[in-house]
This record gives structure tokens, sequence and C-alpha cells, in this order.
């Protein structure tokens, strides 16, 4: 009896209850703002007060740092080129042929000049800046413009097309810089910034990481450098476009680990795929530059060939790691050492190299005269050699560019050629005629400013060359060719006797 009670007492609480809430529901629906339209709003709730945007990010997954460091000490460099519509060359037959011809023969027509542009990087606080070869070359004026908006005229210390790095200096000093870092120690997959200046937006940054290393994409390699061209690019996938050339390849403590060159694309826009040359190679070039003028090329004078799997049956290999050897050179570094065509090299002071642009990287690091160990394999056994590297001439000896001086010869002043106007004119050297009125080059034709580079057969490559040349010939007529700073091409004969 009492359950049942128990149950009835539930049951009449629940109908009580719910008409209850029925009612206080229809008090309330009363009260409310009908609405006039039929359009429904979705419901929108709102977040509470702004919250501090202060996260804290776990060590190493951040780039805060290295933005930090790096971006003030990337430039953004400007170049002025002058652009000629025609080279044709001058002769003292020139004012007879312009009599028919008119004032426009023989003589280039000005235009307005072209802009370019790309990025650099601070590597000393008294002005140097790397950036690349291809952002300056042939340039007549190159403008830095720092990240604090400060603008400076930069002067060519030297370039080097094989690795495409080029060194500037301004007139400044306590600027901010970037330290090198190790390039050996960088990762695939680790993270890296790409750190640009492009179009003097000031620093901008992207992030990526390592996709592969010891990249060769054949962009160096020209009919001028043959076989010199080193390319054993950092890939990575931080977004880098026009404009940004010659900025920093970073890691997440700001160290320099490479300097950006080149995008993989076929639209001209990033597509994913961008290359820097690595610090390892940046580092050398740069200290050659400052030491010598020229980049120290050592050479290890052997053809090199990749390893593939066809390649390896054809010839018996056991192996597809590693640079098969061609072909050895007569009195080479590689000779000496014992080296021979079939050879299969392994290593360099045993750091392993599985392809040639690694090979080559490994080379890039030595000067002529550096003694290297060499590891490989000849007949299926590892065996080890002492190679003494080698220039282009089968010489250890180093070249130093040499401190040319002005001459005075027949009455005329020859000076040295800087090497801005070298890059801009693509010429490897020669002397800067001034004077030409009061002396005896007054009846070629010849005008202030022009830069001989050849005498009769000779190469002049200073302003020394020009008597030593000239005095050699007893009589009959010599021939000088040259060029004016504007691109002009000419020749003019002279006679001596």
């Amino acid at each position: 009896m009492k359950t049942k009670q128990f149950i009835l007492g539930v049951a009449l609480s629940a109908v009580l209850g719910g008409g209850v809430a029925v009612g206080s529901y229809k008090l309330l629906e009363d009260d409310k703002v009908v609405q006039t339209d039929q359009q429904q709003y979705p419901t929108v709730r709102y977040t509470s007060d702004m919250r501090s945007s202060n996260v804290v990010v776990p060590e190493g997954l951040n780039f805060i740092k290295a933005a930090q460091v790096s971006t003030p000490a990337v430039v953004h460099v400007m170049t002025e080129y002058s652009v000629r519509s025609s080279e044709r060359y001058s002769s003292p037959m020139d004012p007879f042929l312009r009599e028919f011809f008119g004032d426009g023969f023989g003589r280039s027509v000005p235009r307005s000049p072209q802009i370019g542009s790309g990025s650099g990087v601070i590597v000393a606080s008294n002005g140097y800046i790397v950036t690349n070869n291809h952002v300056i070359d042939r340039a007549d004026k190159i403008e830095v413009v720092m990240d604090d908006k400060r603008k400076f005229e930069a002067t060519l210390v030297g370039a080097d097309p094989t690795t495409d790095i080029a060194l500037l200096k301004v007139n400044a000093d306590n600027l901010p810089t970037i330290r090198y870092g190790n390039s050996d120690e960088l990762q695939v997959g680790e993270w890296v910034l790409a750190v640009g200046n492009p179009m003097n937006l000031t620093s901008t940054v992207t992030a990526g990481i390592v996709s592969a290393k010891g990249r060769n994409i054949n962009i160096l390699r020209t009919s001028a450098n043959r076989d010199m061209s080193i390319e054993s690019f950092i890939q990575t996938d931080a977004a880098v476009n026009p404009g940004n050339s010659g900025g920093a390849l970073v890691n997440l403590n700001g160290d320099l680990v490479g300097i950006n060159t080149a995008i993989a694309s076929q639209t001209g826009s990033f597509a994913g795929y961008s290359f820097a040359v690595p610090s390892s190679i940046v580092s050398k070039v740069v200290d050659d530059l400052l030491k010598y003028g020229e980049v120290q090329r050592a050479l290890l004078g052997a053809s090199i060939q990749e390893i593939d799997a066809t390649f390896a049956k054809e010839k018996g290999l056991k192996t597809l790691d590693g640079v098969y050897i061609a072909e050895v050179q007569a009195s080479s570094g590689a000779e000496e050492a014992g080296l021979k065509a079939g050879d299969v090299i392994t290593a360099v002071n045993d750091v392993k190299v599985a392809k040639s642009s690694q090979l080559l990287e490994q080379i890039a690091r030595y000067r002529p005269g550096d003694k290297v160990k060499i590891s490989y394999l000849r007949d299926g056994k590892n065996r080890n050699t002492n190679v003494t590297l080698k220039n282009l001439n089968n010489s250890t000896e180093l070249v130093k560019r040499s401190n040319a001086k002005a001459v005075t010869f027949d009455g005329a002043t020859f000076e040295p050629v800087s090497r801005q106007e070298m890059s801009k004119l693509g010429i490897t050297g020669g002397a800067k005629i001034k004077g030409v009125a009061d002396s005896k080059f007054s009846d070629t034709g010849m005008k202030d400013g022009f830069i001989i580079t050849r005498i009769d057969r000779y190469e002049v490559n200073e302003p020394a060359d020009v008597e030593k040349y000239l005095k050699n010939f007893e009589g009959g007529v010599v021939y000088i060719e040259g060029v004016y700073p504007d691109g002009l091409k000419a020749y003019y004969p002279i006679g001596k006797g």
C-alpha cells in the first residue's frame, strides 16, 4: 500500500511541475517582441573580453629570435644599368663615314637607364655586404638601403660568377651583422628562414624546412666558366621571390647558413622550391676576395661522372654511392697522388660524397697548395691517398690581384680599371687612358676614358702592360683594341717607328 502511495505521489509531482514550467514559459513569451519579418538569424554567442596574445611557444618552435637577429642586417640592393641601342666599332675613318651616313654613325645612342634590385647581407660591421653576382653584374651604379632606411653608394670589392657570390663595400661603421653558421650541420627537415629586402619593402621573412642538400640545378654553368661552376645548393621550401636574391638563409638561432640565389619556377614566381649557396662556400669566397682580390680555385685535376644504376652495371661497379673518375689530367694533383680513371671517390677528408656536387663543394673549400685526404674504391677495395690541390694552370701558386699603379707613357696617363667597371663591361683588366690631346695618341682618334684591353695579340691587364708591349714594337702599325665606359667597343691603329 505504501508503495502505491509513493508512486502516485511522484506522478502527481511530475504533472504539477510540468504545468508550472509551461505556465512560466507562456508568461515569458508574452513579454517577447514579435518580429515583423520571417528572416531567420543564426545564433551568435559572444566570447569574453580580449585576452593577451603573449602565447608561450616551446623553445625551437618559433621564429621570433631568428627574425629579430637577422632582419636588421639584410639590405636592399639597387642597381642601375646604361642601355645602348647599338655597339659599333670605331675607327679613324669615322669622320669620313659620318659625312655620308650622318652623325649617328659609329656611336651608341643612349636610352633611359634600366633599374634592377635584390637583397644583400651585412657580414662585417665596417660595411662589407654579400649578395649574388647576378644582382650586381655589369651595373653602372650600386646603392644599398639599410633596414633603418639609410642609403649608401656601394663599390664592388669582387665577384665570383662560378658560385654567384659578390662582395660590396659601403662607407659606414657599426652596422648590424649576421654571423656565419655552419651549413654542414644543417639537416634535412630542419627549420630555416629566408630573409630578404625585396622592392625596398624592408625586411621580409618566410619560413620553411631544408628539403635537400647538395643540389645541382645547372644555372651557373656558362661557356665562359665551363666546368668551373660550383653548384651544391641548399634546397628549401621557404618562399623566395624576385628581389630576394642575395638575401639570407638563417637557422633558428639567426646564424647565416646560406645566401638565397634561385627558385625553380615556370612562372618566375615562387613555386615551392628555392635554393641557397651554403655558408661554407660563401665564407671562403668572401675571405678570398678580401685577402687576395680573387677567388682561389683549387682543382683535383680529374674529370668526374655521376653514378646511377645503368652506369654502375655498364662499368661493373658494386656501389651507387660516390663519384666516378672518367679521366685524370696530366701533371695534376690527382695524377701525382696515384688516382686513375675508373676509381670511385667516396670521401674527402672523411666527409662522404655520394654525388659530384658534394665532391665539388668539398674541394671548393680549399686553395691551391692545400692537401686533402681522398678515400676511393679501386677493384672493390677501399683505399686512401693525399692529394695536393692545384689551380687551373696546374700550379700551387695563389693568384693575387696586383695593386696596379698609373703609368705615364708617350705623354698620356694610363690608370687601372676598377672592379666595378670590369664587372659592368665584362672585362678582366685593362688600362684607362687620360690626357690624349697632349700625347702621341692624339692622332688616332682615341678619346679620354678609353680602356685598352689588347695591343696586337697581347692582353692588357694593367697600365704597365701598355708601356711594355708598345716599347717592343720597333716599326709598322700596331692595333689597339678596347672599350669605352659606355660599352662602345673600338680599335685604333697606331704607327710605331
